[in-house]
């Protein structure tokens, strides 16, 4: 299909996704009718937007929509997390679906995958519901002493049951367990060193969480991913989905668990993770910026 004209306007904004007040949660870029923009086109835009991601909405021959989702950096990323969930609250939130009076299902094609989305309301609210592909795992990660290094943390701090290892429920991301939340706070990574430890994992970011087996209905988590661009994020759904399918798997947990993510940087997220028996990532979001893209 041809480039987008020089003079055609489209739909964008922002939305802060797993929010229940604005400016807080993980805030998302949305670009709707995006059919006719070239790839090149899509990556200027998310990285004149300069979000951790831009999602643009496109139609499908294989579902409801089809998304697409780039980094600041313009590298693209997959996966049903908050740049997928954060779309479909966009165009509900904007009355573009129709009523959404009950449970309403959709599926949406994106990184290759066509993956179902339960919308519904909750007290005057539109919440989203995301089924994830099921779980992979990779081998445990042998070379602890480089990672340890990498997160810039000491050795006590990184915890071995359950050991470090690539979860994957639509992206695979390296999954660590620290001591507590204070440690989890604590890490500073090195770009340098992460990256290499992400690579010879084949991983795409570090999900850093501390447990309590005492309480396992919730987490506490930090999210790095220098492989694309994107240093630290508020709150990741294709993350904290493999997180819970682990901890899953290990006998840790057994019902649903909220994982916390983003307070470190001021935007606290709450991602509600369910297993059916694939990972569901669950929230609501806040439409906060509403305009017109000129091109």
């Amino acid at each position: 299909m041809p480039p987008q004209s020089s003079n055609a306007a489209l739909t964008a904004g922002l939305i802060d996704v797993f929010a229940d007040t604005a400016l807080s949660g993980n805030p998302l870029a949305v670009v709707e009718g995006a059919d006719a923009l070239s790839e090149a086109q899509m990556r200027r835009i998310a990285g004149e937007f300069n979000q951790a991601e831009t999602t643009f909405i496109m139609r499908s021959d294989r579902a409801d929509l089809k998304l697409r989702s780039f980094t600041a950096a313009g590298a693209e990323v997959g996966g049903a997390g908050h740049n997928a969930l954060g779309a479909w609250l966009w165009l509900a939130e904007d009355g573009k679906l129709g009523p959404i009076e009950g449970p309403r299902l959709f599926q949406q094609e994106i990184g290759g995958e066509v993956l179902p989305i339960e919308l519904r309301p909750v007290d005057g609210r539109i919440f989203g519901r995301m089924n994830q592909s099921a779980l992979k795992l990779g081998p445990d990660l042998t070379d602890v002493a480089a990672l340890t290094a990498a997160l810039g943390l000491a050795p006590e701090d990184v915890l071995s049951e359950p050991a470090p290892r690539v979860g994957d429920t639509g992206v695979a991301h390296l999954l660590v367990r620290l001591r507590d939340a204070a440690a989890v706070d604590r890490a500073e990574p090195s770009a340098k060193g992460l990256l290499k430890v992400l690579g010879a994992a084949a991983a795409e970011g570090c999900y850093v969480y501390a447990f309590d087996p005492a309480a396992p209905a919730h987490a506490y988590a930090r999210f790095f991913n220098p492989t694309v661009g994107l240093w630290e994020d508020a709150a990741t759904g294709t993350a904290a989905g493999p997180l819970a399918a682990y901890l899953a798997s290990q006998g840790l947990i057994s019902g649903p668990i909220d994982i916390e993510q983003g307070t470190r940087m001021g935007r606290k997220s709450i991602l509600r993770v369910s297993l059916a028996p694939e990972p569901q990532i669950s929230g609501a979001g806040i439409i906060v910026m509403r305009g017109t893209l000129t091109l």
